[in-house]
């Protein structure tokens, strides 16, 4: 999805709204300790693409909780948000900081083995 100013600023007031949404209004112990990172909306609003982050060995219990929580998120924003249409909301696993950890790890792997091979002077 395209953003441009309108569907940016779109996209932060969701993000708001379905963060406070999950911490104060959805009681799904699988949704605890996640962070919505993005939300890329349609120009027409009718889709909202929604980026959550969360620790990697709990993504498919993340999922889950989100898919069966999120006709009632998008039943609470809704009412909050007063636009004509409400975003059919598609969760997505953000899995950027868990792929920058591991290109670190490898990264500092790569160091210690060329330190490791390279004679001392």
């Amino acid at each position: 999805m395209k953003k441009d100013p309108t569907t940016r600023k779109a996209g932060e007031i969701l993000r708001e709204r379905i963060a406070n949404a999950i911490l104060f209004d959805v009681s799904d112990p699988r949704l605890q300790l996640i962070t919505i990172t993005d939300v890329q909306v349609s120009r027409d609003r009718s889709v909202a693409e929604v980026f959550v982050s969360a620790d990697k060995d709990r993504y498919e219990e993340v999922a889950a909780g989100l898919e069966s929580a999120k006709g009632r998120i998008r039943s609470l924003i809704g009412r909050e948000l007063g636009w004509r249409v409400v975003p059919e909301l598609r969760f997505s696993i953000d899995t950027i900081v868990d792929d920058a950890e591991r290109i670190a790890s490898t990264l500092e792997d790569e160091k210690r083995w060329q330190d490791s091979i390279s004679p001392t002077h």
